[in-house]
């Protein structure tokens, strides 16, 4: 491999270890690529940079970004709590059930794994240590349903991938929603084993269907905002980026104007959150894309591509050495830098394997949200850490057996490629 390649990875893995924030990390090294190595031009490097921000696509981030900002600060959450308990509460685990199911929905109205745990867990995990259940237990359910955020649609990383990829986002959002329910069964049915081992009961009364109804209507509000997003896009009537708009005025108006739950002093900080979090977000869009234009330039893809090829040309374990490389680089790496960089490189390989780039871009993204389950770049397990009021070692070793369950389910979405390509009516 070209030496200023090695370099620049050198580079990147110290910024990492020395917890330099990935954006600044990646730039870091491409500058270091660029001073001590051979590669393209600084100018036209940061040409590129600007250039891949100006995607019409990438507008759609801001939006669904404040949406979730939005919904996170008023009272969304607990309506859609209300909602799984009426529908779960009485199973073996019920709080466990009720915390997965919350996150499901949360999931189709953030668009985020960390803000799903913060919603969610900040609710669930208090109350479910009140009902008796361990703290670790409590924290490492909440944790791993919030990985759901990034999954089901709307979802940030599937927009950046369909960016980088090319892909439909449209496309993307409707493919993820069955995988997401998939993972989110599995999670339920980890929850029940658990729950039974350590003598967890439900309510064991189940709720009478006035309440659910009840319940349903409570949160009609919260339900619509996916029906609202992906009908739009599905239906042809809106693009992502509009239908991130739309959503933006949905909740604004309904926890604003109807539910009246929003401030002056949340609005503020709505605004400030989404500030930031997009900054960072395009900080690390614009240097992978300088990255990934080294790494073509320097015939990376190919040189991958055939070393790959070269293991075996079995395409199933072909497949499974890149899920694995995926995982672990899952590990190490930023969800978003995982999927600009390695997108570019993986993707050509995929597609010669007979992957459909959709189909692609959703095993991907669940690799990538069981990169928020593991240390030492797992932002989950901080958030949860930080609501359970336990060690990261406690957590993480609590989320062994939800990580090992979301495996499974990655195999069979990965190997069953009609999971992900059935909604979307891609063959």
């Amino acid at each position: 491999m070209d030496s200023s390649i090695i370099l620049i990875f050198i580079s990147l893995a110290t910024f990492l270890i020395l917890s330099v924030p990935i954006g600044i990390a990646i730039g870091l090294s491409v500058a270091v690529g660029i001073v001590f190595g051979d590669t393209l031009p600084s100018s036209f490097l940061i040409q590129k940079m600007f250039t891949s921000l100006d995607v019409f696509p990438l507008m759609a981030v801001p939006f669904f970004i404040m949406a979730g900002e939005i919904m996170q600060k008023g009272s969304m959450a607990q309506r859609l709590l209300e909602v799984s308990r009426a529908l779960v509460g009485h199973i073996t685990g019920g709080m466990a059930h009720i915390s997965v199911l919350t996150s499901l929905f949360y999931g189709a109205l953030s668009g985020s794994s960390p803000a799903t745990v913060a919603a969610v867990g900040g609710i669930m995990v208090p109350s479910m240590v009140k009902e008796g259940y361990s703290r670790s237990f409590a924290t490492a359910v909440n944790t791993s349903a919030g990985s759901l955020g990034v999954i089901i649609p709307p979802s940030v990383p599937l927009i950046i991938y369909g960016t980088t990829a090319g892909a439909s986002v449209g496309d993307l959002f409707i493919a993820g929603i069955i995988p997401g329910l998939v993972i989110g069964v599995f999670l339920m049915l980890c929850s029940y084993v658990l729950a039974r081992k350590y003598g967890y009961t439900g309510s064991g009364k189940r709720a009478p269907l006035r309440e659910i109804l009840v319940a349903f209507k409570n949160s009609i509000s919260a339900l619509m905002v996916p029906i609202i997003v992906l009908g739009g896009i599905y239906g042809g009537f809106t693009t992502p980026t509009e239908a991130g708009v739309i959503a933006v005025v949905y909740a604004f108006i309904v926890e604003g104007a109807i539910l009246r739950t929003l401030s002056f002093e949340k609005i503020w900080l709505i605004l400030r959150g989404t500030a930031l979090t997009t900054s960072s977000i395009f900080l690390v869009v614009a240097t992978a894309t300088a990255l990934g234009q080294i790494l073509l330039f320097k015939n990376v893809p190919d040189m991958l591509v055939n070393v790959l090829l070269c293991m075996s040309d079995n395409k199933y374990v072909l497949i499974a050495i890149i899920l694995i490389f995926l995982l672990i680089m899952g590990t190490f790496m930023d969800a978003l830098a995982n999927i600009l960089i390695l997108t570019p490189l993986l993707l050509p390989i995929a597609t010669k394997l007979g992957m459909h780039p959709i189909h692609f871009g959703i095993v991907m993204i669940i690799c990538a949200s069981m990169g928020f389950l593991t240390p030492p770049v797992g932002v989950n397990l901080f958030v949860g850490c930080s609501i359970g009021k336990i060690s990261i070692e406690k957590l993480s070793i609590a989320v062994i057996p939800f990580l090992i369950t979301m495996f499974f389910a990655l195999m069979l979405i990965t190997f069953i490629p009609s999971i992900s390509l059935w909604l979307p009516g891609i063959s």
